[in-house]
């Protein structure tokens, strides 16, 4: 019994410490700028993006069926997203170790980003609540580093293809928006 009130104790001040929407990005506000290692251990740094479009999509974790299916439609729908200019970025908060296996197994093309201690996924909203994993949230962030659009419970096996359309869509000038 008291194991339980503990856990239900627990499980309340998550939910109370993070309310659904709270500090939630937006589109229109500025990407917050970061560095990480990508599956290489090399340094990746946001603001090097300035100029060009970016797409950042986190996933919960490497290697798991979902994240996969995601991981894979990313890869073959590479070249539609590079021909519209942009950039894909997979993060969770594996270890660099565990990216680039992953990034091996399944033979990607686009670089994966590594955020163990979870700073980067906290920063963008994306934490689970207790654990230190992300949801599985795209952004797509245009040249001026703006997010133009936060899409929050992707479809792992369409999300690349709707990536694709969003960048066509928002370079022809509309607005950003914020699709849930």
């Amino acid at each position: 019994m008291h194991t339980r009130v503990i856990a239900l104790s627990i499980l309340a001040l998550a939910a109370a410490a993070r309310a659904p929407g709270a500090d939630e990005l937006q589109a229109g506000q500025p990407a917050p700028l970061f560095t990480a290692k990508t599956q290489d251990g090399k340094d990746f740094d946001l603001a090097s993006r300035k100029g060009q479009w970016t797409v950042l999509y986190f996933y919960p974790k490497s290697g798991t069926s979902g994240c996969t299916k995601e991981a894979d439609a990313f890869r073959d729908s590479i070249q539609v997203i590079r021909d519209q200019g942009a950039e894909v970025y997979g993060i969770s908060t594996d270890s660099v170790e565990s990216q680039a296996a992953f990034h091996k197994d399944q033979q990607l093309t686009f670089t994966l980003l590594a955020d163990p201690d979870g700073a980067v996924t906290e920063e963008y909203g994306a934490k689970m609540p207790v654990l230190t994993m992300a949801k599985r949230w795209t952004f797509i962030i245009d040249p001026t580093l703006t997010i133009q659009q936060v899409q929050h419970d992707v479809d792992p096996s369409t999300d690349a293809q709707r990536v694709a359309g969003e960048i066509a869509r928002l370079k022809g000038g509309a607005q950003p928006h914020a699709a849930q």
